[in-house]
């Protein structure tokens, strides 16, 4: 394994126990918000794996919680996120589940805001880094550590390249690129991990085109 710096050795700037158990949940948790736009009324976390079996001693249930709710890894009020969340009146449920896995660090996050919903499956890979692996049923590789651009759009010939066009004309480079779809002409999911920060008149440029249903900007 290859580090690009001495936080990925000795893990993030943290409330503990567990980089891996704690920190990684936070910062799931956070792009969970991040992607969803808003705070939830309802929350509703699966735990797999190992998750499932140790998720109230490492503290990885109040972790989700506290990403959700926009606190930082280091933020104290993650300890009490639960009973945070609660008296905004947000509806919590945990669930453990026996399914078995590609990571034993695994945590599906389900989000309603009135009649808006969202389902996002992330991993904790150690060191508090994370890896989002499905949103809304589609497969993604999204490592939350770099701006990224979630293009929801018709699965249609010129989509991306349309896209990548107007990338390339403001110099946007591309670190990681991917396009995953459900069915065949339906929509599909476009996610590009960019170098620089997509401004707000790009994001506008590339939102009017024919085949773009939905733009997310996710920010690290």
């Amino acid at each position: 394994m290859k580090y690009k710096s001495v936080f990925d050795i000795i893990g993030p700037v943290m409330i503990g126990p567990s980089s891996s158990h704690t920190a990684g949940p936070v910062r799931i948790g956070q792009v969970a918000r991040n992607i969803f736009g808003k705070e939830p009324d309802e929350i509703g976390v699966h735990f797999y794996g190992s998750f499932a079996k140790t998720y109230r001693g490492h503290a990885t249930d109040v972790a989700v919680i506290g990403g959700v709710l926009g606190f930082s890894t280091d933020d104290a009020r993650v300890k009490n996120s639960i009973s945070i969340a609660e008296k905004k009146g947000i509806k919590i449920k945990f669930f453990e589940e026996e399914a078995i896995v590609d990571h034993p660090n695994t945590v599906r996050i389900d989000l309603k805001a009135g009649r808006e919903t969202m389902e996002i499956v992330g991993v904790s890979i150690g060191g508090g880094a994370i890896q989002i692996t499905e949103l809304d049923g589609f497969a993604l590789k999204l490592s939350g550590e770099n701006p990224a651009l979630l293009i929801f759009h018709k699965d249609a010939y010129g989509a991306v390249a349309d896209v990548t066009k107007i990338l390339t004309e403001h110099r946007i480079n591309i670190g990681h690129m991917e396009v995953s779809r459900l069915e065949k002409g339906c929509t599909a999911l476009m996610v590009i991990e960019t170098d620089q920060v997509v401004n707000n008149k790009i994001q506008e440029e590339i939102s009017i085109g024919k085949n773009i249903k939905k733009l997310i900007l996710l920010n690290t």
